[in-house]
């Protein structure tokens, strides 16, 4: 996502981006054609890669065939978005990542759902706890969460057991012990990084470093920052002493920039990570393409051996000035319902099945949905590695977390990322990159809820 910083007011944008954006996103809309013609709903940050994606889009076409719809595929641009509603032309309903939702509901570039919600019956209850809160702010419902990506911990079976350790019984919750096997399952020929012991994903997963060491980044009103917690400093600076003792950051970027995630040639299938913290999508992409890898997923815990999982993933959301936010709502309400999602993962099933591939089933932010599909829908493949992985996934869900909704959620966010950066590259050490983007982002919080 492009990281525009939304400081003053949405206005501003306009400056910069008109010129692509009122043109396109939501350009000469009317809520219905003259004459009593359809009306229309266009979209924005959505896209129909897949029959996820296609299964629920057919499901809101059969539900409202009153409706013309269209869908601006492409991922969220904040810059054109920003632009369309200031100009007052905006894409009816958008496609962006949760974590974003309290800095434009502050603004007013996104409109409350609490009438949506009443008026057309969403069952708000069947969502995760995390997910509900992590679209909430102010007490408000501003977005509709669509997945549900949990942290989990990839281990490479070979390089464990080379380091003389049963992979199933690594343990998360001794730092000490996880030091010494990150630099055991590291392997460097002739100054190059040929495998990297454990990739702890610094800066990205810094909530979930401090929450595994008792601390949040941010009170749950969303209006203290705690970036400056000796708590949240000992785990920066154990995560990025974990990367500069098995080669640095330099090192480690300049290698994982080759790596192929999604493709046969993963990283754990090239013996190029010994264990790394990541989404389960990663895992299920892996699935589809690598059925016989030899990995195990196990829960990231906190010090006390207890599951935490930093969750997140994408919402729905009515931007301020959409023309026809009836039909918004409707569409929300089809894209994110239980019986939605269970079509769309039969239909994933179905696909795997006749592929031949390795289902480990659709993550959804909806319980209800995801209790359907992982009694009914997904069964045991076969795969010893993948059906433990989805036991895992299914076990963290409800340990899931998030970084509570703040005014500058953006600022906030770009102020400890930014920190965890320049430890990394050893401009600061982890106490001075805090204490500065504690002063940074509670500058931010405090302006943009004054």
């Amino acid at each position: 996502m492009p990281g525009l910083r939304m400081g003053d007011t949405v206005t501003a944008a306009v400056l910069v981006g008109c010129l692509a954006a009122c043109g396109g996103v939501g350009a000469d809309r009317k809520a219905s054609e003259p004459g009593g013609g359809p009306a229309t709903l266009t979209t924005m940050g959505f896209g129909l890669p897949d029959e996820i994606a296609t299964v629920r889009v057919d499901a809101f076409k059969k539900a409202r065939p009153d409706v013309k719809l269209t869908i601006n595929q492409g991922q969220f641009d904040e810059q054109a978005f920003l632009s369309a509603v200031a100009s007052g032309n905006p894409p009816d309903v958008v496609y962006l990542a949760r974590e974003r939702i309290g800095g434009y509901a502050a603004r007013g570039a996104i409109q409350p759902l609490d009438r949506c919600v009443a008026e057309q019956s969403i069952a708000t209850g069947d969502f995760y706890p995390a997910a509900q809160q992590q679209v909430k702010y102010d007490g408000a419902w501003y977005g509709m969460p669509e997945f549900y990506n949990s942290i989990v911990l990839v281990v490479n079976n070979k390089a464990a057991r080379e380091a003389g350790v049963d992979p199933a019984r690594i343990d998360t919750s001794d730092w000490d012990g996880l030091a010494r096997l990150a630099k055991k399952m590291t392997r460097i020929e002739d100054g190059r990084i040929e495998r990297f012991g454990f990739h702890p994903k610094l800066p990205e997963f810094l909530p979930l470093w401090a929450k595994a060491n008792g601390a949040d980044l941010l009170t749950a009103d969303g209006r203290t920052s705690r970036l400056d917690d000796p708590k949240v400093t000992e785990a920066m600076q154990y995560a990025a002493r974990l990367v500069e003792s098995q080669g640095g950051w330099k090192k480690l970027k300049a290698f994982t920039d080759t790596f192929d995630y999604f493709g046969q040639g993963n990283p754990f299938a090239k013996d190029q990570l010994g264990a790394m913290l990541t989404e389960q999508f990663v895992v299920s992409a892996m699935a589809g393409v690598a059925p016989d890898a030899d990995i195990t997923v196990l829960p990231f815990t906190d010090r006390q051996g207890r599951p935490v999982n930093n969750v997140g993933g994408n919402a729905w959301v009515i931007p301020k000035g959409a023309r026809n936010p009836d039909a918004a709502c409707s569409w929300i309400k089809t894209m994110t319902a239980a019986d939605t999602w269970v079509a769309a993962a039969r239909a994933r099933a179905d696909k795997r099945a006749k592929e031949g591939k390795v289902n480990i089933g659709t993550y959804t932010g909806n319980a209800r949905a995801d209790e359907v599909i992982f009694s009914e829908l997904v069964k045991p493949s076969g795969h010893q590695a993948y059906d433990d992985a989805v036991k895992t996934i299914r076990a963290v869900q409800n340990a899931g977390f998030v970084v509570p909704q703040s005014a500058a959620a953006a600022e906030f966010t770009n102020a400890w990322k930014d920190a965890g950066t320049r430890v990394l590259q050893g401009q600061q050490d982890a106490a001075a990159a805090l204490r500065q983007a504690q002063a940074e982002a509670q500058k931010a919080i405090d302006q943009a809820t004054s």
